[in-house]
This record gives C-alpha cells, structure tokens and sequence, in this order.
C-alpha cells in the first residue's frame, strides 16, 4: 500500500476533482475558454451526456453525429447544436471542434477514436477505450505524437467517495490491507445487439466499473485468474427480434496486486434484482475492503455511490456512514471534466494508462478462461492516482 504522506497529497491535489464537480464554475471564475465539443452517438447514453455537457461552463457544443439522421436532427434541435452529421467523416470535416465525445457502440470506439485523433482532435470516449490492449496503446501513442489528450470513462475515481476511501485507506483505519470483492450485475440491455457481440460483455460492460475502483484504491494488477461464462446463449432485443450471444455475460475475476493483497470482482448480465437498475434503489454495499483492524464498503454503485461505511475494532464493529453527499459527482461527468481541463489546464485523476490497465485485465480474464492458467499482466499506470494539480 502506498504511504499516508502519498495519499495525504493526493487528497489535497484532488479534492476538487473528486467531487466531480466544475469546481472553478463553483467558485464563481469564469471559464478561460469555451472548449468545442462534438458528439457522436446519440443513443440513449447520450441523454444524459448531452444536459451534463449544455450546462457546462466551459462547453460550446457545435456538432453531432449519429449513423441514424434522425437521432442527430433531434439531439441539435434538443440542445441548440448548429450542426448534425450522419457519418463520422462529415462531422470531423464540418464545423472546427477541440474535443469528440464518442458515445458510440463499443466497438466502434477505436475505429472512430483513430480518426478523431489523426484529425487532431482530443478524445473522450465511452468505455472501452479500443478493442486491444495494443491498439488502445497504439491510440494513445498517436494522440501524445499528435499533441492532443486522450480519456475515457468510467469517472469512478473522481466520486467524493473514492477520495473518501482513499484518504481512509491512507490513514490505515482497516489495519493490514486483505482482500477486496466487487459485484455488479443486472438481467443485461434489451436495446442493442453490441452487448452481446464480439468485443462484448459484461466485464466491458459492467465490471469495468469495479475494476477502475479497486485498482485504483489497491494499486495496478500483477496477475489475473479468472472464470467467464456464456448463461443465456440468445437474447431478445427490441426491433431487432432473438440474437445469438458470443460475449461472455457471466464473469468471476481474481486479481493479484501485491503484497498479499487479492480482490475479487464479479458481474454477468443474469443478476435479478427485486429492485429495478437505477441508482436511487441499489444501496447494498457493492464493494468491500477487509484488513486486519476494519472493512470499508460502499453504499450504491461506484458509478452512483450512496456513502461509504465504515467499521473498526475501535468503535465497536459497527458500520458508520461516512461521504453521503455525492459533491455534484454524476457517472455521465466525463466529457465535461474533460472540457474543464482542456480550458484550465487542470489534470484529473482520470488517466488513459489506467484505463488501458483495465482494459487488459478484461481481456485477460477471457483469456484465463480459454487456457486455465494465470495471467500475468504487462500494463501498469502511476499509482496512487493523482488529481487536479495546483495552479
């Protein structure tokens, strides 16, 4: 585990940050730029992408783009957008924008992040962030050669919650650090073909939530074991009638991070809930960290914390309820944090390494799968994570 000092000032450069607000528009100063901002996709992640970004000070949204027209028609005239682009080329050759957003299926993200990047252009994308571990290498080779950055989802590690955690983690409130265990699942989308497709799946899907999380609390993975599955071999999505399943949609993954510590995520798209999916009614503990003097656990989705709890040898055993307020954090933040450092100059915690390091633990655990044996992992990104930088 990293030291106190260390976590101590990652939570003093990243406080702002991790509250995921717009925290210069808070303070009352003024944007010292507007960021131009393009969008592509304009399917049902974007309704809540599109308000997050029209409110953002430091936005002016000029285009969007969605292989169906009439989607794109609907979102420019939703949000006053000039310009509205049926394919990816019109839109990077139509009006001039700094960062693209890309909202599109998952499997698309590293085509169209190629050619935002070649067309000089900074990059926001959904999760993940390509297909491969080398292309997704590759892509961020080209953006830091090109001079433009390069991010993407999920924003988990700039929640209050995570700092919280952080900050209690550093203080060895839970003594000799374990082991940590994530789940997350739901019955899976109903909407699109892509979640089951090939380059699918609940881990890309779903467990990457977690998997940001713990990592980022308990440092880079060494070596992945891992179990996936295939429980329901077709599915029924809306317009489009029954689809073959090839992704995987039933995922157990063990990571090693070193020095004893082991954390277990699991997450498969055939998880009932008496609650319906939304962020308001999922409030059980989601992930927990067991030490040898405490457990930490979170209350909600990391994507949507409720608080996190709390107990210690010291106060009885009992869960206390600590970072209830969400600080302003919204899983759909990304591309506006984006924006905020694009026009200040302000790091967020939000790294490419890191989700790269994501990215080949999912793929890994296809791959433990296939051969039965451990993988070893060859990606690694700065840990602790840093936040904004003074300025």
């Amino acid at each position: 585990m990293a030291s106190s000092l260390a976590r101590r000032r990652f939570l003093e450069r990243s406080a702002a940050a991790a509250a995921g607000t717009l925290a210069v528009a808070a303070a009352g100063a003024a944007a010292s730029r507007k960021i131009r901002v393009g969008v592509i996709g304009c399917g049902s992640v974007s309704h809540a992408y599109l308000p997050h970004l029209a409110r953002s000070p430091f936005v002016e949204l000029v285009s969007v783009c969605d292989i169906v027209p009439e989607r794109a028609v609907a979102a420019a005239k939703a949000h006053g957008i000039a310009e509205h682009h049926a394919g990816v080329e019109a839109m990077l050759g139509g009006a001039a924008f700094d960062l693209f957003v890309n909202l599109t299926d998952m499997q698309e993200h590293e085509r169209l992040n190629r050619l935002a990047i070649a067309a000089g252009r900074h990059v926001w994308s959904e999760k993940p962030i390509a297909n491969s571990v080398a292309a997704a290498a590759d892509l961020l080779a080209l953006a830091k050669r090109g001079g433009t950055r390069l991010w993407a989802a999920p924003t988990v590690v700039a929640s209050p919650q995570f700092a919280t955690m952080v900050n209690l983690l550093g203080e060895n409130r839970l003594g000799r650090v374990a082991a940590a265990h994530a789940s997350y699942g739901h019955t899976g989308p109903d909407w699109a073909p892509f979640f089951y497709a090939e380059g699918g799946g609940s881990l890309p899907d779903l467990g990457v939530y977690p998997l940001t999380t713990l990592t980022g609390l308990l440092g880079p993975a060494r070596h992945v074991t891992a179990m996936v599955s295939t429980v329901t071999p077709t599915r029924t999505i809306k317009g489009r009638g029954e689809i073959a399943v090839v992704a995987e949609d039933n995922a157990q993954v063990l990571l090693d991070h070193g020095s004893g510590v082991i954390s277990h995520v699991q997450c498969g798209f055939n998880y009932f809930s008496a609650r319906s999916h939304d962020e308001r009614s999922q409030h059980h503990h989601s992930l927990t960290i067991a030490g040898s003097a405490g457990t930490l656990a979170l209350a909600g989705y990391d994507w949507a914390p409720h608080g996190v709890d709390l107990a210690t040898r010291d106060h009885g055993g009992e869960f206390q309820r600590l970072s209830r307020e969400p600080g302003g954090y919204a899983w759909e933040n990304g591309a506006s944090l984006a924006a905020e450092s694009l026009a200040t100059g302000r790091e967020l915690p939000i790294t490419p390494e890191q989700a790269i390091h994501v990215l080949e633990i999912m793929q890994a655990a296809v791959e433990a799968q296939r051969t039965g044996r451990r993988v070893t992992l060859e990606t690694t990104f700065t840990w602790p994570i840093r936040g904004l930088s003074e300025v």
